[in-house]
């Protein structure tokens, strides 16, 4: 444990000569703390005893002051120092870096290279920390040039700085340049580069080196593991994510609520509530971010009862909610068709928690009033409600509803509010387009399509991904790179016989009608989530849950597909799309066909 919080200490500085013990001024400092008010008695101390020309204890004094939150008085107390040392203005750098001031950090570091003062490893690593903070690239880059022009191109304490600070600015590339030049890296250095590759969507990459992490013999910690956990809450890797839990309890690390709010995350990511609660009941301390994990968990996975229920504890018994609680339950409401409920929480945030609604909140009313059937009071409610120009976000939920309700008059209106409002989204014209083919205009149909090739928009590209015996596997519509690809279609084409013969009938309408007969049924079958199952099946135990994580929208067609298959094949499904869970079983979805 020793060695894993030396891994965080700063580099070491050149230290001042230490005022003498039993100075009344010294004493009255480290009484005082970092509290400003006892800070600025202990200050009249020290100018009342004479010592206020101690460089030593003025630099006490200002590094308190910036821990206290007080960096206008520290700022206050740098101008009166007489000739500030290196050890000064690396100490105030340190400070504002550390707690919170990352604009004085760097307007310090200018005054130092001003006053001719060289700066030390010491000096870099907090600057470029605070560049990270401010999210400030090309002044990050800037230092960085810097520092290898005064030779700590190679130091590890400024490269560990270099990887947080690319991997913050989701600049990867160099940040892996870096991190790969370094001959010693600390448990903090690999954190970074984790969490950076998990945080910019690269969650493959970040498992991988969590691996080599492990070769390396570099022991995990917390941090660590909220990284990973991350990332497989990305891909659905719910085996890694379960070996976490289990080398977390094993070696006696804290359950803390960081920690354990990731675990409830991932496994309600990987679609394994009952994992989730029980990761919750365990948790010592639960803050509001915790209750609202879990209250989210069951949102998304199909239960919202459930979801207000907890929501309704928490309550009682837990923190208050917050405006992220509020999105939770919200949306627990809407797919659970809970509106009356959902309908007094939305009234209870103003009146009873003083929340003020923000556009999230927004988007959960219409989508519950939309979703129930309620189009004429969620338009109402957009018009009336939304003290803003109602953004894309809102029109979206609503143009669904109306999809759903099948009001192709009030979706045409709604479609035309997004057009204008994100010319540039394709899905938009995608939705637009299907809304236009079920309520029989062809020729609007094609008028959209000539849009979108007008305006080089294409169709995002779907993919399924499936893990199976600890490896992840990815898929497409029609993909045929995997070294089985016959097997898995002649399995698919074997599994929609039975499915046909039980029922089943294509949904054609889920596609956006650019197809036509034999053509349209053969990209329906073969999507890319209908091909992650069948791989699944084919590869995984009778018993055993398939759980497939999709990055975009299920289609129709699928989930009905995906009720059969439960049924012939006798398992159960779990399907992750862009929105929510799906757990299909016996022929039925948790949704209960309400998405």
């Amino acid at each position: 444990m020793e060695a894993r919080e030396e891994a965080h200490l700063p580099p070491p500085s050149p230290s001042p000569p230490p005022p003498p013990p039993t100075s009344p001024a010294h004493d009255a400092l480290l009484r005082a703390g970092p509290r400003l008010r006892l800070l600025q008695q202990a200050h009249a101390h020290v100018i009342v005893s004479g010592s206020h020309r101690s460089l030593s204890l003025l630099t006490k004094l200002i590094n308190l002051a910036c821990a206290a939150g007080a960096i206008g008085y520290a700022r206050q107390v740098f101008v009166t120092v007489p000739g500030p040392d290196s050890f000064l203005f690396n100490s105030l750098i340190k400070s504002c870096s550390k707690f919170g001031f990352p604009r004085d950090a760097v307007a310090f570091y200018r005054c130092s290279l001003l006053a001719g003062i060289p700066p030390s490893n010491y000096t870099f690593t907090s600057v470029i920390k605070a560049c990270a903070d401010l999210s400030a690239s090309r002044l990050g880059r800037g230092v960085h040039a810097h520092a290898l022009a005064c030779g700590f191109g190679s130091d590890p304490y400024v490269q560990s700085a270099l990887v947080t600070f690319y991997a913050k600015s989701s600049d990867l590339n160099v940040a892996r340049q870096v991190f790969d030049k370094m001959g010693e890296r600390t448990v903090v250095t690999w954190n970074s580069m984790i969490s950076g590759y998990e945080q910019n969507g690269s969650a493959k990459e970040a498992i991988e080196l969590f691996d080599r992490m492990r070769e390396s013999g570099i022991e995990p910690d917390s941090t660590t593991f909220v990284g990973v956990l991350a990332a497989c809450a990305q891909l659905g890797a719910v085996s890694l994510g379960s070996w976490v839990y289990e080398y977390v309890m094993d070696n006696g690390f804290d359950l803390n609520v960081v920690l354990g709010t990731s675990l409830i995350n991932m496994y309600a990511r990987c679609g394994n509530v009952s994992k989730s609660r029980e990761v919750f009941d365990s948790m010592r301390e639960r803050n509001v971010i915790a209750w609202t994990a879990m209250i989210s968990a069951y949102a998304t996975n199909g239960y919202g009862s459930q979801a207000v229920e907890l929501y309704d504890q928490m309550r009682l018994q837990g923190p208050r909610p917050n405006k992220i609680t509020f999105v939770a339950v919200l949306s627990a409401c809407a797919h659970a068709r809970l509106v009356d409920m959902g309908r007094q929480i939305f009234a209870s945030m103003k009146e009873e928690y003083d929340v003020e609604p923000g556009l999230e909140h927004f988007v959960c009313m219409v989508d519950m009033l939309g979703r129930a059937g309620f189009l004429d009071e969620a338009y109402e409610f957009i018009e009336r409600k939304i003290p803003m120009e109602p953004p894309p976000a809102v029109w979206t939920a609503m143009l669904g509803a109306c999809k759903m309700h099948k009001n192709f008059d009030l979706g045409v209106r709604v479609a035309e509010h997004l057009l204008d409002s994100e010319p540039e989204n394709p899905g938009h014209y995608v939705m637009l387009s299907n809304i236009y083919a079920l309520a029989g205009q062809s020729d609007r149909v094609q008028r959209v399509r000539n849009m979108m090739i007008q305006r080089g928009l294409k169709k995002q590209v779907g993919y399924s991904i499936i893990e199976v015996d600890g490896k992840t596997y990815m898929f497409s519509m029609g993909d045929k790179s995997h070294p089985e690809t016959n097997i898995i279609y002649e399995y698919l084409d074997e599994l929609m016989l039975r499915c046909t013969q039980a029922g089943y009938v294509p949904l054609a309408d889920s596609l956006m009608h650019e197809l036509e007969g034999e053509e349209r049924e053969y990209a329906l079958r073969f999507h890319s989530e209908k091909l992650a199952v069948a791989f699944g099946l084919l590869k995984t135990s009778h018993g055993m849950t398939i759980t497939v994580v999709k990055n975009l929208r299920m289609c129709e067609d699928c989930h009905l597909a995906f009720k059969y298959i439960s049924v012939v094949a006798n398992r159960e499904i779990v399907i992750r799309d862009k929105l929510r869970f799906h757990h299909f079983k016996d022929g039925s979805c948790s949704c209960l066909d309400f998405w």
